[in-house]
């Protein structure tokens, strides 16, 4: 199955299934939003997944609009991010001088802002291009009701819907906010989240050992940035529910990120954020890419073989607080 979140006027929007291709949309019966959905899911998926078989052979039913997306949660009980991509590590490791050990055998993790996620299509506003704005790219999970102490053999089965994610960043302020021992605020503003919430059998073989096998397309001003897949996580998403699990219950509606994708072979795969990619010209000693600044343009998409975006498109432009 295949979810949107159209505007309607409210905070939470209206919840629509989406066509396999992405062209049509119909209001979801029994529910209005997707955090309702999410706390009755064993009731009425059944009932969806029959909608959506007759969406996707129906004619008739309304166009999606793109510019009428929210992220499928425009907001959430909690946000988790984690950082499994090993090369990602070892590469900012390098360029900034750290012992080179890439990431330990225990999941790093950290809670974000969740109380909004931005439209997919839509302007991005920061305070200042000084603050070294940056995008990542990743996968991430929507997970129904998960009791704590699950393990991560049983973990996979509360995983209800995966999206695509713009984690934003501002790099400037990220070293001054982990200097003072507290952690990260200022230099995480919130994410975006591509419009499709897809279930895990949309994946078909792409989705293994609890996975997104595929690559996530970065395109920066219209330009290739990156086309790392998302195999090469150190820690599937079941060890990482398991991870943030341990000492707590994880409510209906919890979003949990891979951290920035990144892939051995990212001299012919790119990055999925400019961090990295500086870190990659940094090591060779080569002139940096800038980060972002006003005007620019941020598309991220997964393309699947017949062409279609398997979570549809974050496209976005940069437009800095001062400069408006």
């Amino acid at each position: 199955m295949k979810f949107v979140t159209l505007a309607d006027g409210t905070r939470d929007g209206r919840l629509h299934m989406v066509s396999r291709n992405g062209h049509r949309v119909e209001a979801v019966s029994q529910v209005r939003t997707l955090q309702e959905a999410l706390e009755s899911w064993e009731q009425h998926a059944p009932d969806w997944q029959i909608q959506y078989e007759r969406l996707n052979s129906a004619t008739d039913a309304e166009e999606f609009r793109p510019e009428m997306a929210l992220a499928p949660l425009p907001r959430a009980w909690q946000w988790l991010d984690g950082s499994a991509f090993e090369t990602h590590a070892l590469l900012l490791q390098k360029a900034w001088g750290y012992p080179e050990v890439g990431l330990s055998d225990r999941p790093l993790m950290y809670q974000g802002l969740s109380d909004r996620f931005q439209p997919p299509v839509s302007e991005a506003v920061f305070p200042s291009p000084e603050d070294g704005i940056d995008f990542e790219g990743e996968f991430g999970v929507i997970l129904g009701e998960v009791p704590m102490g699950t393990p991560a053999s049983d973990a996979g089965r509360y995983i209800r819907l995966v999206v695509l994610i713009n984690d934003w960043s501002l790099r400037g302020l990220g070293p001054l906010e982990m200097a003072t021992g507290f952690g990260w605020l200022q230099c995480k503003p919130a994410c975006s989240i591509a419009p499709f919430a897809v279930s895990v059998d949309e994946l078909g073989e792409a989705w293994r050992n609890h996975r997104v096998c595929l690559p996530l397309g970065v395109n920066l001003n219209g330009a290739r940035f990156g086309r790392a897949n998302g195999e090469e996580m150190k820690f599937g998403f079941n060890e990482l529910i398991a991870h943030a699990a341990y000492s707590r219950d994880l409510p209906a509606g919890t979003i949990l990120g891979s951290g920035t994708i990144a892939n051995v072979d990212y001299r012919t795969k790119g990055s999925s954020c400019i961090a990295e990619r500086r870190a990659i010209e940094q090591i060779a000693e080569m002139q940096q890419t800038p980060f972002l600044g006003s005007g620019d343009r941020v598309e991220m998409f997964v393309q699947t073989p017949d062409g279609s975006d398997l979570f549809g498109r974050i496209d976005q432009k940069v437009v800095v607080a001062n400069h408006q």
